[in-house]
């Protein structure tokens, strides 16, 4: 069931996932996992277009006409995109005008209290790679809810295919309590089962004892996945895998992925409380890591975790 048209007001379902839409190859990347998304978690997809406010251009002055355009134009976009979705996912469409489109997506997904907010590769992304823009820059360092990152060309995955594996990237500090929280429920949700990654240490410096510096490694990692997965439901059966290689991207390049995956990681250490900043271990990641990524806050807005 789709609606070509609501507002952001009333009763709110269990389960909203707002993808940011744009008549571009990145915003139907975005669209084609955010429905898989729904779909695989029986949630509701809020597609919005965000247009640009009267504060955004101190040069093109306020004209009525020009602004009534441009919704018609963002409403013929939605409809051509809801068209798009499976008719099983319920879709609502949503036109704002912001001074941001990031601020635009973080006032709809707040009014609905959704799950995340899902977004496109910026422009010059190769296929299969993501690449961040302004927009998912001021995303990852304001929105208090999980940000899904989509890679290019993700639109010619299948819609059957759904959410097929879970990956987790976990780090060897401790506050991987809100990132744990979010992978049992999405796992709960969609049935897909958990993978629990870390990474061996890497980019030593040059001349350094590597092999007493990856002994030292292995152990830690060791006991902290250990812990990441008895922190897990007991119903809950988690692979544990490692990945190895000369740098990051090496290590992460190095692993097997589905065309259904989607890999979590937590925000920075340095990100301020309930809102995200991805670390330079994530964001080295993110340059070889071909599935959806979502970023998950350190916590959480509201009690009981994910939405």
């Amino acid at each position: 069931m789709t609606s070509p048209a609501a507002d952001t007001h009333g009763a709110s379902p269990a389960r909203r996932v707002v993808v940011g839409y744009s008549a571009t190859k990145a915003g139907r990347d975005a669209l084609a996992f955010a429905a898989r998304l729904a779909q695989a978690t029986d949630a509701v997809l809020d597609v919005t277009v965000v247009l640009p406010g009267e504060g955004r251009s101190v040069i093109t002055p306020h004209d009525p006409s020009y602004t009534r355009y441009l919704r018609e134009q963002a409403q013929q976009w939605i409809a051509t995109a809801i068209d798009r979705i499976p008719a099983d996912v319920t879709a609502h469409a949503h036109v704002r005008q912001a001074d941001s489109f990031a601020e635009g997506l973080i006032e709809v997904a707040d009014a609905l209290e959704a799950r995340c907010i899902v977004v496109g590769a910026a422009d010059g992304a190769s296929r299969g790679r993501h690449r961040l823009g302004a927009t998912t820059d001021e995303l990852l360092h304001s929105s208090d809810v999980p940000v899904v990152l989509v890679p290019r060309g993700t639109r010619k995955i299948p819609a059957s295919t759904g959410i097929t594996r879970l990956t987790v990237g976990i780090g060897v500090r401790p506050g991987a309590d809100a990132l744990l929280h979010d992978t049992a429920s999405l796992a709960d949700a969609t049935g897909a089962p958990v993978r629990l990654l870390s990474l061996l240490p890497v980019d030593v410096p040059v001349g350094a004892d590597t092999g007493t510096i990856r002994l030292a490694g292995t152990t830690e990692i060791a006991e902290v996945l250990a812990s990441a997965r008895a922190t897990l439901p007991g119903t809950l059966d988690a692979e544990v895998v490692t990945a190895e290689g000369d740098s990051i991207q090496d290590a992460v390049a190095r692993l097997d992925w589905e065309p259904g995956e989607v890999l979590l990681v937590g925000s920075s250490r340095l990100a301020q409380p309930r809102r995200l900043f991805l670390g330079s271990t994530a964001a080295k990641m993110l340059r070889e890591v071909p599935v959806p990524v979502i970023v998950v806050p350190r916590t959480r807005a509201h009690a009981g975790g994910a939405r």
